[in-house]
């Protein structure tokens, strides 16, 4: 049976012990019409299959390092005392790019299950918990961002209700690790 409960920094190391792996088989492209004047398609494209890890991007014993979590929240899923499940969740932080200075909206920050645990309800349940907790904290709107790689995860916010609203191609031209991914900007209305 799979528990879940509310956890604070005391739980971080073994957070950061659930892996985020993405194991891609296909990726979105974009296909501009008119230089993009003429909008554009987004198209699922098969590719050779790979694992990216996304942990390295996602540290939960380091985020004091860089921020104020007083106001973040973090819930976990265990299978007794193993942790297969975690999901961060952020507001109201000042250098928190992703809030655009916003008071009224939360940020799904890092969501994960283990992959012996994948498709078992686990991720749902914890966006539930995101979900829920942003809503009773009066926040209008939950941001997720995603990359055009991670088609299970687009497919996934989508399936929640959540828009698709920003496409970056440039987002991360500076990181060598992930210079040609496209970031997705999802906004679902709580």
């Amino acid at each position: 049976m799979i528990n879940y409960k509310q956890i604070d920094k005391s739980y971080f190391k073994a957070y950061d012990e659930i892996p985020m792996l993405v194991h891609v088989n296909s990726h979105y492209t974009l296909e501009k019409i008119n230089n993009g004047l003429g909008g554009f398609t987004i198209n699922e494209v098969n590719v050779k299959k790979y694992i990216k890890d996304l942990s390295k991007y996602e540290i939960a014993c380091e985020y004091e390092q860089s921020f104020d979590i007083s106001n973040w929240v973090f819930f976990m899923a265990f299978d007794e005392d193993i942790p297969v499940g975690a999901v961060t969740i952020v507001s109201k932080t000042d250098n928190v790019n992703m809030l655009e200075k916003r008071n009224d909206i939360s940020v799904l920050w890092d969501i994960r299950v283990a992959d012996d645990y994948k498709h078992k309800g686990i991720g749902q349940k914890l966006f539930d918990k995101a979900t829920k907790w942003s809503r009773q904290q009066g926040f209008i709107q939950m941001k997720i961002e995603c990359q055009n790689n991670n088609v299970p995860a687009c497919k996934f916010y989508h399936k929640q209700g959540a828009i698709l609203c920003k496409i970056d191609e440039y987002a991360y031209l500076l990181d060598e690790s992930c210079k040609g991914e496209i970031q997705f900007i999802w906004y679902l209305n709580l």
